[in-house]
């Protein structure tokens, strides 16, 4: 496979002369220059790090990282075209590493004769650790300047080695108003856009700015199939979108970032008591096809960490929501899974277990293993008994208290409170009883050391 070059990023050749009537919506409008593009003068203006490396021609290494149809592509074409370097595009979708190596090893050839080399690499992070690590000795080596771009957070998806020797440029996601000027531009504009062809009539706009979930490629590919179904003439309606587009295709990538933000975003909707939260995240999730187990796990996760014993139904609920799912399979298993994301949301929270196993799981990993006291030991054995295993234990159901205020820690720890009820839901009642136990436990204990 040959690297892309000036088919992508070149002005056309004399025997291939352009046709913009061919070319797609989202290509003719893309950006020509930084000022074209919507982009906070942090990220590119003239006194940022990028737009100073670009004027200077010494632009360094980059990954480019930002949601789709946001300007990552686009970004390294005006890049490609402001420096005076040799341009290559790869895309890790269909690139394989044989090749990249091999224009590697020409780009140092050049390197050595004094011509720089820029590679684009669309969707970066496809490549495994292992495959990025073909392009560290070039770019510390300064052989080549490598320009990724990426849908998903690098610091997960790429490798230390490589992204230490790469400068991260953040681009954010476009504004409505932003998608909203790209849209009335690309309906007017003559040549690039869809010069008059049809008209944003009511509500079209707001309708298409929310289909694209930020994305302007997806936006503008929208209004161009909407205009060629309508036709010459017609006048794009909400009500005229809806009818094209009967179901949107929603933003989620069930094994990248957005499937752990959004996971993320439901439990701490749930624990922040925010039942509308809760069932919108958990429908966005649903909607877009995320595996219904998954969602039901950290239900069930979130009804032992931030409801725990403030209210126990909510782990009961939790586990046959998961049971639902399964005997009802989706999308029929959806409304269970609701049913629970809001029981748990408005339930009283309390993560007095959470807090409790956590102290007892730090505590058993900075001590010794200890053994328990020798008093709650079963003594099967005569030597187990001389040895004094069960010296001194009383059967709790024989006292009248129903505890015998037994030592049950290792010494080194006895007397540590790790559960400590909030006091919310059910927990005011075990909050007592605990209170209760514990001087119930030590006037007993003491009792039992004058004896």
């Amino acid at each position: 496979m040959k690297p892309q070059s000036g088919d992508l990023f070149d002005e056309p050749l004399p025997d291939r002369p352009a046709a913009p009537s061919v070319a797609p919506l989202a290509e003719r409008c893309r950006p020509r220059d930084l000022p074209e593009m919507r982009l906070p003068a942090s990220v590119a203006g003239p006194a940022s790090l990028l737009g100073r490396a670009i004027a200077a021609d010494r632009v360094p290494s980059l990954v480019l990282w930002g949601p789709p149809g946001t300007g990552k592509t686009t970004l390294a074409r005006i890049i490609a075209a402001r420096t005076k370097s040799r341009f290559l595009a790869f895309s890790a979708v269909i690139a394989g590493v044989k090749e990249i190596r091999e224009v590697l090893e020409e780009s140092r050839r050049l390197a050595a004769r004094g011509e720089k080399t820029l590679l684009f690499v669309d969707e970066i992070h496809r490549f495994n650790r292992a495959q990025q690590d073909v392009f560290l000795p070039y770019v510390e080596s300064g052989a080549a300047t490598l320009v990724g771009a990426t849908t998903e957070n690098p610091s997960f998806e790429l490798n230390g080695a490589l992204l230490s020797r790469m400068r991260v440029v953040v681009l954010p996601p476009l504004s409505r108003d932003d998608l909203a000027e790209i849209l009335r531009r690309a309906a007017e504009e003559p040549g690039r856009g869809l010069g008059g062809r049809v008209t944003l009539g009511e509500g079209a706009v707001d309708w298409l700015v929310g289909f694209s979930d930020g994305d302007a490629r997806r936006a503008l590919n929208a209004l161009e199939t909407a205009a060629d179904h309508a036709g010459e003439g017609a006048i794009l309606t909400a009500e005229l979108l809806g009818e094209i587009y009967s179901r949107k295709s929603l933003l989620f990538d069930k094994s990248g970032e957005e499937h752990y933000n959004l996971i993320s975003a439901l439990h701490k909707s749930i624990r922040d008591s925010d039942a509308d939260a809760s069932i919108y995240w958990l429908a966005r999730m649903l909607e877009a096809g995320e595996d219904p187990l998954f969602v039901a796990r950290r239900l069930v996760r979130a009804s032992t960490e931030d409801v725990g014993l403030a209210d126990p139904n909510a782990l009961r609920l939790a586990l046959a929501a998961r049971d639902a799912v399964h005997f009802l399979g989706m999308p029929e298993g959806a409304l269970a899974l609701a049913e629970a994301a809001v029981y748990l949301a408005l339930a009283p929270k309390s993560n007095a277990l959470y807090t409790a196993y956590s102290a007892a799981a730090k505590e058993v990993a900075a001590r010794p293993n200890e053994p328990p006291p020798k008093a709650i030991l079963n003594a099967p054995t005569t030597m187990m008994k001389s040895e004094g295993y069960g010296a001194g234990y009383v059967y709790a159901h024989d006292t009248a208290e129903g505890t015998a205020g037994l030592t049950c820690l290792p010494d080194a720890v006895a007397g540590h409170r790790y559960y400590v009820p909030k006091g919310a839901g059910r927990e005011v009642d075990m909050k007592r009883r605990l209170d209760e136990l514990h001087a119930l436990r030590g006037r007993l204990a003491k009792e039992r050391k004058r004896s």
